[in-house]
Parts: structure tokens; sequence; C-alpha cells
């Protein structure tokens, strides 16, 4: 059992760790960045508020039998429902936080929320593996768990931009809900497919592989632009925070 939570966590545990190194102008506590990666675990559940009643409305179905399916299942079987209550337990989190006060803050909590969801959400896929739980925590660690953090990379980047740049950012309040939305809603519907054609698995692996990669290196290139704006703040000032 241990061994199986280890694999779960471990890869969300990296990332998160890896996202926490870069904030190199003030760290968070470490206190409120696992506060955050609870507030993750708390955001599976309180998905379910949106996918249970979007499949009694018929907006997805069970079972996969067509592309389409696929599509529905993708958009509002997961990625609603998952970045929408992942973006609301991010403002629930960040609403009275006195440490939110960097751009690259909003990327280092939102990580440490959307990692705490994809480590809670592999405890569960590994253990329902049974005795393929090796091979499946090796999978998702090189897929799901990267794609989740490039999701949650989104939400940092354009969520900051809001709190601390809204007026010179115009739409940065959608964005930190749509930009995830589609990037998560991309990629399971892109790994879904596989159900509806077996027959192009490897090709779908590596489109997924090659997906995580483009996002991981989107979210270096987003952190490096907070850091610069909040370095450039530092040297003239002051944060210009708008919220």
């Amino acid at each position: 059992m241990i061994n199986v939570i280890a694999l779960a966590v471990l890869p969300a545990l990296i990332l998160l760790y890896y996202t926490y190194q870069q904030d190199k102008m003030q760290r968070e506590p470490v206190k409120m960045v696992a506060k955050g990666f609870g507030f993750g675990c708390l955001s599976v559940f309180c998905s379910f508020f949106i996918s249970i009643p979007s499949m009694r409305l018929g907006l997805f179905p069970e079972e996969i039998n067509s592309l389409g399916d696929a599509v529905r299942q993708a958009f509002f079987g997961a990625a609603i429902p998952e970045e929408t209550a992942k973006l609301f337990c991010l403002w629930l989190f960040l609403r009275k936080n006195p440490y939110f006060d960097e751009r690259m803050d909003g990327i280092v909590y939102a990580v440490s929320v959307g990692l705490g969801f994809a480590a809670f959400e592999n405890v569960e896929y590994l253990f329902a593996a049974g005795t393929d739980w090796v091979t499946t925590g090796i999978g998702r660690s090189l897929t799901a768990i990267p794609g989740h953090f490039g999701f949650a990379v989104l939400m940092g980047y354009y969520y900051s931009l809001y709190h601390f740049d809204r007026y010179r950012a115009p739409g940065a309040g959608l964005k930190m809900w749509l930009y995830p939305v589609l990037g998560h809603g991309i990629y399971d519907s892109i790994a879904m497919m596989s159900a509806v054609t077996p027959q192009l698995s490897g090709a779908i692996t590596i489109a997924i592989l090659m997906l995580c990669f483009q996002m991981i290196k989107w979210a270096r290139k987003s952190m490096q632009k907070h850091l610069i704006a909040d370095a450039s703040d530092y040297d003239t000032g002051g944060v210009d925070i708008q919220g």
C-alpha cells in the first residue's frame, strides 16, 4: 500500500519542488505550499458537483463509442469540472493569503493546487489498476502528472496577470479558466481516442508525450516572464497590484 501511494504521489511532489525552486525572488512558506496541495486534494471532491450533474443532463456519455463521445467526455466529464474546481479552490486559498505578493507566487500556488489534485487522482488510478499499478504509475508519471502541471501553470500565470496587471492584460480573468480547460480538454480528447481507435494507440501515446513536452517548455517560459516582471518591480519600488 505504501509503495502504491509513494509511486502515485512522488512525481507530483518532484514537479512541485521544481516549481518552488524557481521562485528565486522570495520563496513562499513551505506550510502555505503544503496547504495549497491540500486544497488541490479537496478540489477532487468539488469537481464531482459539476461532473455528476453534467452526466445526468446527458452532456457526456458514460461509455465512449465514437470520437464525438471522446471529446464530450474529455471536456464535460473531465476538463471543465476539474479545472473549474481547481480554480475555485485556488481562489478560496489565495483570497486571504498575505504571502501572495508576487506574480510568480500565483504559479507556485496554482501548481500546488493542481498537483494536489493530480496526486489524489493518481492514488485512485493506481489502486484501481490492481497488479498493473507499477505500469500505470510509470505511464501516468510521464503523461497525466506533467499534464496537470502544465494546466496549473496556465492557470497560475493568468491568475497573477489578473491580480497584478489586469488593466494591462485584458481577458486574463477569463483566460485563467479557459486556457487550462482547453489544454486539459485537448489532452484528454487525444487520450480517450484510443478507446475508439486502439490501432492508433502508439501514435496517440506519442502525441500525448509531445503535448506534455510542449506544455513543460511553455511553463518554463511563463515562469521566466513572471520572474523578470517581479524583478523589475523590485527595481522600480513595488508590485503594481490591481486586485
